[in-house]
């Protein structure tokens, strides 16, 4: 049944939504040990409130308001509030630093800023005096502030009841008078090169969105979200957070990207998003503790992923299961499956994985485990979904077909393009970056490198700028590789590099915690990271997983040397997004000395 759309903007559906469901959870977040609960008329009572506190402060039509500030109730209120009042919402990620903060608010001219707490009230305090458009900061978490700049949450809360007070009916009435071609948010990509660029988006982009994405995948009241990825991200945005309202889900909140194990057991959530890097880590986890039992427990367990993966190419094939291999596969779950479903809460109809590749040998032990990851792709310049799996038919290894409304094609250098309601407005106050992306046919230019299989099925086969062409002329594609080895117990992050050189090489971060207790079992003396990736035992082991993980691809593509680094790349040092993708140019630009090194002993021998 083909889902209509019953809304034109975001402000609308947030009115429908909190009236049809005014009884039921809404929100759901974690106060100590307890759980606590919003309904959806709590959360409108409370987001009208926060409408006319802005108004109060003088917010206009078209004003821009930046929420920096960890996931919470508060932060999904916080960006109603603003889009009811009908101002466009900033978002920007809580781990940036003071600079990068600075930076957006300022380039974004914010008139207002929610602040999360005490730690990022301070950031914008720090440079409050020279931003000056920023009139005033609300702090969430109600933390007070001797600064005339500051108010607390509950202050804007007072200021608001009393404007509706006195303005009762203008709360429905401004929210209902937006347009869908109104700029309902400002999303700063976090760019792998260069500064970041605001991308303006709509409200028809983020409802058309929301509609396509509900006729692929299937949402309802009955659903329970748990949100855990930045809101500041498109994806978590658009998916967990405005199509989980739409449809009345309730949303809990993770206390912590570090808690996210324990609250899935103590909410049971439905459906959850994630980015593949939680997907490999669950993974890593499962198979260490398989490794770490006993002979039988290790044979149990690869009969039982063995049979869920035969069970899952018959079902994508179209044919019968038969009476044998059902009879194995409800054994497979008996022993093994169910303990892997409980750790995610039991509950859980499927996940939707965004925001980098998966990798397919992650995709096929979760699929043949009996869970279900919707794989999709987009960007944040597209609202953020082109496409995702449909429900009744993933394929591991694609992104699944565009959802409806939405057209792809493949340029002839192999970039995808794609043109559709979901496209952005363009580039806040960057006329230039929009036309080098947006032709006058209206296609957008992604800057990846894909294909449509026999399907229509969209496969991702690496960003366009990261194609290493060896001297020898060979293209090679660094993700997959990258993708194939960072399922790896011993690797935590990678980056495959060989521009315009003889062969491939790579940097490898270790999984210290792994590769320091092997260390140890085997007794080997070292007093730091520096001394034990330098330890010959420690290259042998690399020299062995790297050449494992390489079978399977062409000879002109596998690593041949390779280099391990002490530390880990953060978004502190700015080696990584606050998506966690590599900033390849940062990278390569920081470790210059050593890789030319690597490539020139070579050339010496």
């Amino acid at each position: 049944m083909m889902v209509k759309n019953r809304y034109d903007t975001i402000s609308e559906m947030f009115i429908s939504v909190t009236n049809r469901y005014a009884n039921k959870v809404a929100y759901g977040y974690k106060d100590g040990n307890d759980w606590k609960t919003l309904t959806f008329a709590e959360a409108r009572s409370q987001v009208e409130k926060m409408t006319g506190g802005l108004k109060s402060l003088g917010i206009k039509a078209g004003d821009h308001v930046g929420i920096v500030a960890n996931n919470s109730h508060l932060w999904a209120m916080s960006d109603y509030a603003t889009i009811c009042a009908r101002a466009a919402v900033v978002t920007i990620y809580p781990m940036l630093t003071t600079k990068q903060v600075k930076w957006i608010a300022q380039h974004a001219e914010c008139r207002f800023v929610f602040a999360g707490d005490r730690e990022q009230t301070e950031k914008v305090l720090s440079f409050l005096h020279e931003a000056q458009k920023i009139e005033k900061v609300i702090v969430l978490d109600n933390s007070v502030f001797d600064d005339e700049n500051v108010i607390t949450l509950n202050e804007l809360l007072e200021m608001g009841t009393q404007y509706n007070a006195e303005h009762p009916d203008e709360f429905e009435k401004d929210a209902m008078s937006i347009h869908k071609e109104d700029v309902l948010t400002l999303i700063y990509t976090s760019g792998t090169t260069g500064e970041p660029k605001g991308v303006m988006l709509t409200h028809g982009n983020l409802v058309s969105n929301i509609v396509a994405s509900l006729n692929v995948i299937t949402a309802d009241e009955k659903d329970t979200f748990l949100s855990f990825l930045p809101l500041s991200h498109s994806f978590e945005r658009m998916a967990g957070h405005f199509l989980a309202t739409s449809v009345g889900a309730a949303i809990y909140y993770a206390e912590s990207i570090n808690t996210v194990a324990d609250n899935m057991q103590e909410v049971h959530p439905t459906l959850m998003t994630a980015v593949p890097r939680f997907y490999e880590k669950v993974y890593g986890k499962v198979i260490d503790s398989i490794a770490a039992g006993s002979a039988v427990k290790q044979k149990i367990f690869w009969w039982a992923i063995n049979n869920g993966r035969k069970t899952v190419h018959k079902k994508l094939a179209g044919k019968a299961i038969g009476p044998l291999l059902g009879s194995k596969l409800k054994l497979a779950h008996k022993l093994v499956f169910h303990k892997l479903h409980e750790r995610i809460g039991g509950n859980l109809r499927f996940f939707v994985s965004g925001g980098a590749p998966l990798s397919k040998e992650v995709g096929e032990f979760f699929s043949a485990a009996g869970i279900t990851i919707l794989e999709g792709y987009g960007l944040s310049e597209t609202s953020p979904v082109i496409s995702v799996n449909p429900l009744e038919k993933p394929k591991i290894g694609t992104v699944g077909p565009p959802i409806p409304g939405v057209e792809v094609r493949i340029a002839e250098d192999g970039e995808i393009l794609t043109r559709g309601p979901h496209v952005m407005k363009g580039y806040f106050k960057n006329d230039d970056a929009t036309a080098e992306v947006l032709d006058k046919d209206g296609w957008f230019y992604t800057g990846d490198i894909g294909l449509l299989d026999e399907d229509g099925y969209l496969v991702i086969i690496d960003r366009k700028k990261n194609l290493i062409v060896t001297s020898g002329g060979k293209n090679v594609a660094p993700q997959p590789m990258e993708n194939t080895l960072v399922t790896s117990k011993w690797i935590e992050q990678i980056l495959v590099l060989g521009d315009k050189q003889k062969f491939v090489s790579a940097l490898i971060v270790p999984s210290f915690p792994n590769l320091e207790a092997w260390a140890e079992e085997q007794r080997l003396q070292f007093e730091n990271r520096e001394e034990l990736i330098k330890l010959p035992e420690v290259k042998q082991l690399y020299d062995r997983v790297i050449e494992e993980s390489m079978e399977g691809f062409a000879q002109f593509e596998k690593i041949k040397k390779y280099i391990l680094l002490p530390h880990e790349f953060t978004i502190e040092s700015g080696e990584l997004t606050p998506s966690l993708k590599i900033r390849r140019n940062i990278v390569v630009q920081r470790y210059r000395d050593i890789i030319e090194k690597l490539y020139s002993e070579v050339d010496e021998q």
